[in-house]
């Protein structure tokens, strides 16, 4: 049986909240079915789509995102990953947005929403916990947002996901998530449609206090798959335009 769970608002606190062509390429503010997917920095995207935007890991600034601007973005829900604070910072989000961070089944606002649990570790979880990956269906487009996931994916876990169109997916490394042969084996057990590398290296990050690589090491591991290079932070998703087979997508953040 399917099991139902309640969701919880952010103002209220982490503790307390219980609870599916190719892409079309348009210009962010284009008028078009599907969904909107913005960068905003490490593994937070705020997806807007079917009346409904859904921020996912909202962070503090400290480390691997100490240069990025804080996520502090309008949004119905907030997906996080775990209680980490590159992916499950809420304090000061406007409004007062739904949250929902433990895995299970949620309906939001008509959305099916399902939270699989992944080691957040190569240790079973006994270092970082567990990490939550989310998926859901927003704007007809098949969505999976893998967090920070770094151990492999079970064959459990992989009928939960599905194939998604789009998939989130860290790349960088570091004890706490995938590094790029990790990916491209995860990318491998899903066949998505269009793949959104996250989690990785980039001018933001504190070189003190960052050990993640950058993203050029996973473009190099995933030599033969197509990349298309995106000037702006956001691009616009349509169900009916999907490649066949997976395609990178990178995302530009405006420092």
């Amino acid at each position: 049986m399917k099991r139902r769970q309640f969701i919880g608002y952010a103002g209220v606190g982490l503790a307390t909240a219980i609870v599916p062509t190719f892409a079309s390429y348009l210009p962010a503010n284009a008028q078009s079915g599907g969904v909107s997917v913005q960068w905003l920095g490490h593994t937070c995207f705020l997806f807007t789509g079917g009346g409904v935007k859904i921020l996912v890991n909202p962070f503090r600034q400290l480390g691997c995102t100490a240069g990025y601007r804080l996520p502090k973005v309008s949004a119905d829900l907030v997906l996080i990953s775990s209680q980490l604070l590159d992916e499950g910072a809420v304090d000061g989000l406007p409004g007062n947005p739904k949250l929902v961070f433990t895995a299970g089944s949620y309906e939001f606002k008509g959305i099916q929403l399902q939270g699989i649990a992944i080691d957040h570790d190569r240790k079973g979880g006994k270092q970082f916990g567990i990490n939550t990956a989310w998926k859901w269906q927003q704007g007809g487009v098949n969505i999976l947002h893998l967090g920070g996931a770094a151990a492999p994916i079970s064959l459990e876990q992989k009928i939960l996901m599905g194939r998604p169109d789009v998939l989130c997916v860290p790349v960088g490394g570091s004890d706490k998530a995938y590094n790029a042969e990790e990916a491209k084996q995860a990318i491998a057990v899903l066949n998505p449609k269009i793949v959104i590398p996250t989690h990785y290296r980039t001018q933001a990050a504190d070189p003190n206090a960052c050990d993640i690589a950058p993203l050029d090491e996973f473009l190099t591991v995933m030599q033969g798959t197509t990349v298309r290079r995106s000037n702006s932070d956001t691009i616009n998703i349509n169900s009916g335009n999907l490649p066949d087979s997976s395609l990178i997508q990178v995302l530009s953040y405006k420092f």
